[in-house]
């Protein structure tokens, strides 16, 4: 079940294929749901045109690995993946992949969400964004799903 955070750029779905090559076997799920964030050229009425993403080492990599297991029991999977970047980025740099593998789409589709949603608004990344006005450090995450 990896997590993995990662300080250089990926492509989403490359290494999605490449993980369900090499750690699923043909037949082994009926279904897979993918979710891939990339970075936006706006927020809170401004462009952004570049981004900082921090992260607290060992604590965020915990958390991620949590939130992967809850999933894990709470649905009928198969396996999960789990990437996200730090770093440099700019607009439309993918910053996150979630997968989730189940034999059903039900239990893919919620597992891919609910990690999803759990990250967004529990893990301990920090953003500093880089607009026309200067840099800002992005003061909230967002809120839980279930608080919305």
């Amino acid at each position: 079940m990896p997590v993995e955070i990662r300080p250089r750029p990926f492509a989403p779905w490359l290494e999605l294929g490449q993980y369900q090559d090499r750690h699923l076997p043909p037949g082994a799920f009926g279904a897979c749901a993918a979710f891939v964030g990339s970075m936006r050229d706006f927020n809170c009425g401004e462009r952004v045109h570049a981004m900082t993403l921090e992260h607290y080492a060992g604590m965020t990599e915990r958390q991620l690995t949590r939130l992967t297991e809850t999933a894990l029991a709470r649905h009928r999977l198969i396996d999960v993946l789990l990437l996200h970047r730090i770093g440099d980025l700019r607009p439309n740099d993918p910053i996150v992949l979630v997968a989730a593998w189940s034999a059903h789409r039900a239990d893919a589709f919620a597992a891919c969400r609910e990690m999803m949603e759990t990250l967004k608004s529990r893990a301990t990344f920090w953003k500093k964004e880089s607009t026309r006005g200067g840099e800002r450090w992005v003061e909230s995450n967002t809120p839980a799903f279930e608080d919305r």
